[in-house]
């Protein structure tokens, strides 16, 4: 599903050092009658046998996007200098830090607002042909490399690029999970700034093992989601009247029901099991802080009638809802 546009990006990177693409082409398996068609499509693996091939044959990681050359290493450097944090945060500070000392013509920021994460990009020169290819390769390698860093799939909440709609749009919803603006002031991924707070999974070897063939990280869709029971408790509990079936959650989130159901099972949880501890919170809370009629607590929930939630609430907590609501009162007195 890569765009030959972005073999069009490399191409003019060789061009623009007057050394030919022709073998790193044909290494690729890429036809060079590919490239008049804009609606040609390569594989990951020709992806990524010819973004490897230039980077060395260029000597330069960034492939062209910058002034000056990002030699062999460069990223493994910054990779390298963000394993020591002690969060997923601070990794990617770093990296943002990190990069600017290496490329002045962009700057990258991580910021936070309303419990959103944004990774976003602010372009200091004209990237003229290369612009998208730069946009889009810088924040899918910051992406796959969080990822990594933390050994868990980071769901987008979306991406916005600065640029219209190219004709290849359709592959963006394959590069990023999540709705994709264009037109938009500037490049920029947002996500769950509660990943922020994850430790860092990976040590000195699993970097050098990864940096052996770092690329695919751009590609690799992680299985598990280290936060997913905390963000189903979430959408469970900002609409505890719907019904929440898996695959209403499952494309919410972005995933399959059977993925759902399949990493529930590995963290030791299960759909009904969450649903069950948000009503009760969510019923726990409004029999203490409201004086609702038993019915109305139970319709808030969830429940469909007034003798299902009875039963529910003294499996959860060995008394019914009134016996519950007097007992805190009592004790509250």
């Amino acid at each position: 599903m890569t765009p030959i546009a972005f073999v069009t990006a490399i191409v003019e990177a060789y061009a623009r050092r007057g050394i030919s693409a022709a073998p790193a082409l044909k290494r690729a398996q890429i036809a060079p009658e590919e490239l008049a068609n804009p609606a040609s499509r390569i594989s990951a693996a020709q992806m990524e046998a010819i973004s490897g091939t230039a980077m060395q044959e260029l000597d330069d990681e960034a492939l062209g996007w910058f002034g000056r050359r990002l030699p062999w290493g460069s990223y493994g450097m910054l990779a390298r200098a963000s394993l020591s944090a002690g969060s997923l945060g601070v990794a990617l500070k770093r990296w943002c830090r990190h990069h600017a000392l290496i490329a002045d013509d962009i700057t990258l920021r991580l910021t936070v607002a309303d419990d959103a994460a944004s990774l976003s990009i602010t372009e200091h020169r004209d990237l003229a042909a290369l612009r998208e290819f730069c946009l889009v390769s810088v924040l899918r390698n910051i992406h796959g490399l969080a990822c990594w860093l933390v050994d868990s799939r980071i769901p987008l909440q979306g991406a916005q690029f600065p640029f219209s709609a190219p004709a290849h749009s359709d592959v963006y919803r394959v590069l990023f999970s999540g709705p994709t603006q264009f037109d938009a002031p500037s490049a920029c991924l947002r996500f769950d700034a509660r990943y922020l707070a994850l430790p860092l999974r990976r040590d000195e070897q699993a970097l050098n093992q990864m940096l052996q063939r770092a690329l695919p990280l751009t590609v690799l869709q992680y299985r598990r989601d280290r936060l997913l029971p905390t963000r189903i408790r979430q959408l469970l509990a900002t609409q505890p009247a719907q019904s929440h079936s898996a695959e209403d959650l499952a494309e919410l989130l972005h995933i399959s029901p059977r993925t759902l159901h399949r990493q529930l099972k590995e963290k030791g949880a299960s759909l009904q099991a969450l649903k069950d501890e948000v009503r009760q919170e969510r019923a726990r809370d409004l029999l203490l802080r409201t004086t609702r009629p038993i019915k109305q607590v139970a319709e808030a929930v969830g429940f469909r009638n007034e003798k299902s939630f009875i039963r529910a609430f003294r499996v959860w907590s060995g008394q019914s809802p009134a016996a519950f609501r007097r007992s805190a009162l009592s004790q509250s007195i």
